[in-house]
């Protein structure tokens, strides 16, 4: 099949054509030319208001609940909300039944994946069954496809089995992922702990659950001079303290979520638990710093954390209610809204695309002559209003807020996948 996409502007400042309207013709997954006046014949012409054109992003933190929780999200419904979402690379978390703690399971995933456009890599589990006791076949599952390293929703809290993870996985230069939390500090908490956990009477997560974490996690990477990337970070100190582990010239990675950049505990007055998440959402001087580490790139990566919830998990007293919000779909679309005029669409692009290519050491796509085809194809000034989402789940606050940009589709393994607002 023969593609032609017409007129794109190109945002990728690794591409000689960044910045510049381009036709790019495609044959059989590979990209035959890019020229500024290409007319070719093609089977499929792709046009659209103020497209714009990217290697394709990559999700780093998704939880797609199969096997086990196929109510709450399938392999199927993940992937196509992945692509719905621009995505074209997504890891999945290891917080299944059973977990992604063996061989098996990593194959499975794979098996169950590999017709899709959306390219899916397992997250192995650090711990054997996410226990947080003993390591995981952390080796065999890397040979087998792994990707990385977590125990997601689960951080690793034992200091001796995460300082363990971090030199095994030196041996065969893989990456551990981290979400930074102290279980014992945070535990009982429903918020951020301050002046508006105080006003709404709820027990608060106090920031130093996540910072004493994170400083942990340092001093052990400091140790082993191993890989570590930081998920999820929340805080101005968090911000302040990668980017003096950076400057030290530490091997350490972090990204933020889409809601964190937008969304602050004020949030929360309403005690409406679609703002429920974990970390929690935080103060505005946090999220400000956030903002502000995604513009000089301390903050490498934008992913969604994607976690579906079904209606009754999230339609209960405050306490008693999940966390999470799925917002893959729209992650894009929430972050220009909000970030537009304050962070360049260049560092917004990377954030989803080249950082974590670069950070995971994936062949994403690449704007030139003879690559394989891997794309988000995407408008800055056409708008997005979800009603429904392709995931099974819909618990997401965006939901009929009309937001300023649009994922346009995808092409990645000689498929596309055009995206229709639901």
């Amino acid at each position: 099949m023969t593609m032609l996409i017409r007129g794109a502007k190109v945002i990728d400042t690794l591409s000689p054509f960044h910045n510049k309207r381009v036709n790019i013709f495609i044959d059989n997954g590979i990209i035959r030319a890019i020229d500024e006046k290409l007319e070719n014949i093609a089977d499929t012409i792709i046009e659209a208001e103020d497209l714009c054109v990217s290697a394709g992003w990559c999700d780093l933190f998704a939880d797609y609940r199969e096997p086990g929780f196929e109510h709450k999200e399938t392999i199927a419904t993940g992937l196509d909300s992945a692509a719905a979402g621009g995505f074209t690379h997504v890891f999945i978390l290891p917080n299944t039944n059973p977990t992604i703690s063996s061989k098996s399971v990593v194959q499975y995933l794979l098996i169950q994946s590999e017709s899709h456009a959306v390219q899916l890599y397992p997250i192995g589990a650090i711990s054997k069954d996410i226990e947080g006791k003993n390591l995981a076949e952390m080796l065999d599952m890397h040979a087998h496809g792994a990707i990385a390293f977590s125990d997601g929703w689960k951080p690793i809290q034992n200091p001796n089995l995460m300082l363990k993870a971090l030199e095994y996985a030196k041996a065969f230069d893989g990456t551990l992922i981290q979400l930074p939390c102290d279980t014992n500090l945070s535990a009982g908490g429903l918020m951020h702990e301050g002046p508006e956990s105080t006003r709404l009477g709820m027990p608060g997560i106090p920031t130093i659950a996540e910072t004493l974490q994170l400083y942990r996690d340092i001093e052990l990477l400091r140790y082993t001079n191993s890989k570590l990337h930081v998920t999820g970070i929340s805080s101005a100190e968090s911000v302040a303290m990668v980017r003096r582990a950076k400057a030290e010239g530490l091997n350490i990675t972090c990204s933020v979520t889409p809601y964190h950049l937008v969304f602050t505990d004020e949030a929360l007055r309403g005690y409406n638990s679609i703002y429920k998440v974990m970390p929690p959402l935080r103060s505005e001087a946090d999220r400000k710093a956030l903002v502000e580490g995604l513009k000089d790139g301390t903050i490498d990566c934008i992913t969604s954390h994607h976690r579906p919830q079904e209606w009754d998990a999230k339609a209960k007293e405050f306490e008693y209610a999940s966390e999470g919000m799925n917002v893959q779909e729209i992650t894009f679309s929430i972050v220009y809204n909000a970030l537009k005029d304050i962070v360049p669409i260049e560092t917004i692009v990377a954030a989803l695309s080249y950082n974590p290519a670069k950070i995971f050491g994936l062949a994403n796509g690449k704007l030139e002559n003879n690559a394989v085809a891997d794309l988000t194809l995407f408008s800055l000034s056409q708008r997005t209003q979800k009603n429904k989402l392709h995931s099974l789940s819909q618990n997401n606050p965006f939901m009929d807020i009309n937001l300023v940009g649009n994922v346009i589709g995808i092409v990645k393994n000689k498929q596309l996948i055009l995206n229709q607002n639901k």
